[in-house]
């Protein structure tokens, strides 16, 4: 390289998608190296396009997280396969995560099918979750992966290994990434670490903790809304303290009597979990003033979906 020759600088868009409970958040939280996006063991648990920003020197590398696409039976499952379609159309690269742990299956083979009909995109191939199976196994994956890209005619650019949980590959995937990106600017300033608003942040971190520990039913049926947000007035400045006052929508009124516990005690650990996770995402004490409301059947109802910001 020439001593007058500035280094080339990258900047762009990477979605990941796969079917639910693929690793697509924690492995965006992992490249970020903060939580950015709620994460859980509960399948479809992402249902906002959250931006997670990767700064570096000679790049800018944004993820954009999906829900994962699934074969729909609510107006809401339509929605957010919409939202799916819609994201690989706007990115640079798609990135399909197939966790390590369990067989491409059919649901995998629907996505990348869905996929292949997205021309002149580049695709690439992650195997998550290594850290849950031994090197024969994943070598077997690897294979499956690379066998159903030629079948569906897709044709990757990268199929790699990465553990979010222990942090194996995860740089060598960003270097990978970053690698198929145009030449560009930097997109966000520094510090930057997504661009989702604060008030949809801190709704996702109260419907995460809403999510755990509640019985199988519920978690499709959990949506939160932040009514209002905003630092208390009249407070010494060195004591600052941001009020969340928030709304934790159910579709029946005995989902209400799960959420809520006896006497309170089920809805005062889900208010403890996601004010903690709050103030560590932003920064300041927080009170968090917690509500749960039946909107009946809502996944079904358009006019309800609208008011939930779907």
């Amino acid at each position: 390289m020439n001593e007058n020759t500035t280094p080339e600088h990258r900047s762009g868009f990477v979605s990941f998608v796969g079917r639910p409970n693929a690793g697509k958040s924690t492995l965006t939280n992992a490249l970020v190296g903060k939580k950015v996006v709620i994460t859980s063991n509960k399948p479809q648990t992402t249902r906002t396009v959250v931006r997670g920003i990767v700064h570096r020197p000679d790049a800018q590398l944004i993820l954009v997280d999906t829900p994962g696409l699934h074969r729909p039976r609510t107006l809401l499952g339509e929605r957010l396969n919409d939202l799916v379609k819609t994201t690989w159309a706007e990115v640079d690269v798609v990135a399909v995560c197939f966790p390590a742990n369990e067989k491409p299956g059919p649901g995998d083979r629907f996505i990348v099918n869905e996929l292949s009909k997205v021309r002149r995109k580049i695709k690439v191939a992650i195997a998550t979750k290594t850290d849950l199976v031994n090197p024969e196994q994943l070598g077997e994956h690897l294979l499956a992966i690379q066998a159903l890209g030629k079948e569906t005619n897709t044709d990757w650019a990268e199929i790699i290994p990465v553990s979010s949980e222990s942090g194996d590959q995860i740089g060598l995937l960003a270097d990978l990434l970053v690698g198929l990106l145009p030449e560009g600017p930097q997109l966000y300033p520094d510090g930057d670490l997504t661009d989702a608003p604060e008030e949809i942040l801190a709704a996702e971190l109260i419907r995460e903790a809403a999510l755990e520990g509640v019985r199988d039913e519920l978690p499709h049926s959990i949506a939160v809304t932040v009514e209002e947000m905003g630092m208390r007035a009249n407070r010494d400045p060195e004591k600052p303290l941001l009020d969340v006052f928030a709304t934790i929508h159910v579709e029946r009124d005995s989902q209400k009597g799960i959420l809520i516990g006896k006497k309170g005690s089920r809805l005062s650990a889900v208010g403890k979990e996601a004010r903690q996770q709050i103030e560590a995402l932003l920064g300041s004490p927080v009170y968090l003033d917690l509500h749960v409301r039946v909107a009946k059947d809502w996944q079904r109802d358009p006019r309800q979906l609208r008011r939930l910001g779907f």
